[in-house]
């Protein structure tokens, strides 16, 4: 019983360790609004889950070739599959704010092969 005490007390206190980000800022929950508001899980994907027409966006933050800087313009601008959503410059950084914050929180399995078989964001 106390040994069931103590890890419980311990899981509870540190939890998982994985995002060292913790608790959300302003940006990351506006990003995540945006994210809502324009319905972005309709075709792209967080954790596997959410749609399949555009790339699982997990760890497009922290994948090889890709970051912030490529994200920007995709977001911005769309592409031949994906519409331009008209984002304002705070609303494109609150959500590239929000997608670094979903890929520090852990690992998408599908993120490195859906992007790779997709070649774009």
């Amino acid at each position: 019983m106390v040994s069931f005490a103590c890890f419980s007390w311990f899981v509870y206190t540190h939890g998982d360790d994985n995002n060292k980000e913790g608790t959300p800022n302003q940006q990351v929950l506006a990003g995540w609004k945006v994210w809502q508001d324009n319905n972005c899980q309709s075709c792209h994907q967080l954790y596997g889950l959410g749609g399949y027409m555009g790339p699982d966006l997990t760890n497009v933050a922290t994948q090889t070739g890709k970051g912030p800087s490529y994200m920007e313009p995709y977001i911005k601008y769309g592409t031949g599959r994906m519409p331009s959503f008209h984002l304002s410059d705070t609303d494109v950084h609150d959500l590239i704010g929000f997608l670094k914050w979903v890929d520090k929180s852990g690992q998408s399995k599908l993120s490195e092969g859906m992007n790779q078989q997709s070649g774009s964001f």
